[in-house]
Formats: C-alpha cells, structure tokens, sequence
C-alpha cells in the first residue's frame, strides 16, 4: 500500500513499523461503513482513518442521513479512545448546489464537534483531473494515488504520533 510505503520511506512511523489496514469495501456508503465498523476496526486498531461518503454523494444519499452514520462511527471510535483522522469529501456539482453545500458542509462540522483532525478533500487535486483518473473519470489511477497520498501524508503522520503517544501512554 503506498500510504504504508510512504510512512516508512518518511521514517516517522513513531519507532515502530506501521501497518495499514483497508477496511474499506468497494460502494460502501457511510451507513455501511457504521453497519460493520465493531468488526472492521478491530480490538488491536491503534488509531483509524475514517474516509466513507463519497458514495453516498454519487447516489444522491440525503445528508443527513450521512451525516448521521459518520457522526455515530465518530462518536463509536472516541468512546474506544481511538485516534481519529476523518478524510472528507464533497459532493459533485451535478448535484445541485442546495445538494452540494449541504453534503460538503458535514466533514468540517463533525471534525469540529468531535475534536478530531481534518483532511477536507481526499480527492483534492484529484477530481476531474483526466490524467489522474482511470477511464471512469471517477477512481483516481497510479498517479492519482500517489497524488493523493502526497498530500494527505502530513496528517496522517500526525495520528500515526498521536497513535504512538497513546499507546507509550497505556
């Protein structure tokens, strides 16, 4: 995985190899992500990425029902005592702009109510690139990925610290 080979070539994994887990499923919606969370973030997860939505977007799911779905997985992890980095998304402007604000407004308003960091837009730098997307226009390709990964790098760093502090802590 590039993110996990980029924490290594960075040497800031906090003193100890980082593995990175996907629990990701291909078409996941936020609401599918919180149906299996107690399963897929283990008892052995040191911190956790939290980066569901985008699906939820392209569908035209009501935002508030994401909303709804990320806040519980958020408030699921805290009360774990788990390191959180929520990545956000934001919704395509074929969706209309009442869509739109609502939808985009959700990530930075639950990084703010559950005090966790924020990566505003996975995709930034990304979407509706043609070069770093695959045919579809929609998956990021190689460069893509490693696009994305450059950017999200430093956050991802800091909970990897944030991680290791907690677990000098225990």
């Amino acid at each position: 995985m590039r993110l996990q080979q980029a924490l290594a070539a960075n040497g800031r994994s906090g003193g100890r190899p980082v593995e990175i887990v996907n629990a990701g499923v291909s078409g996941d919606t936020a609401s599918d992500g919180l149906a299996r969370l107690d399963w897929a973030v283990g008892d052995d997860a040191d911190a956790v990425m939290v980066e569901l939505g985008a699906n939820d977007a392209l569908r035209g799911i009501d935002p508030a029902v994401t909303r709804k779905a990320l806040d519980e997985i958020l408030r699921r992890l805290a009360a774990r005592g788990l390191p959180v980095l929520l990545v956000g998304m934001q919704a395509p402007p074929n969706m209309g702009p009442a869509y739109k604000q609502a939808f985009d407004a959700i990530y930075p308003e639950l990084a703010a109510a559950h005090g966790v960091p924020l990566v505003p837009f996975f995709l930034d730098g990304v979407a509706a690139e043609r070069t770093l997307n695959q045919r579809d226009g929609i998956h990021p390709n190689a460069d893509g990925v490693r696009t994305i990964v450059s950017r999200v790098l430093p956050q991802v760093e800091e909970l990897v610290a944030r991680a290791a502090a907690r677990r000098d802590r225990s």
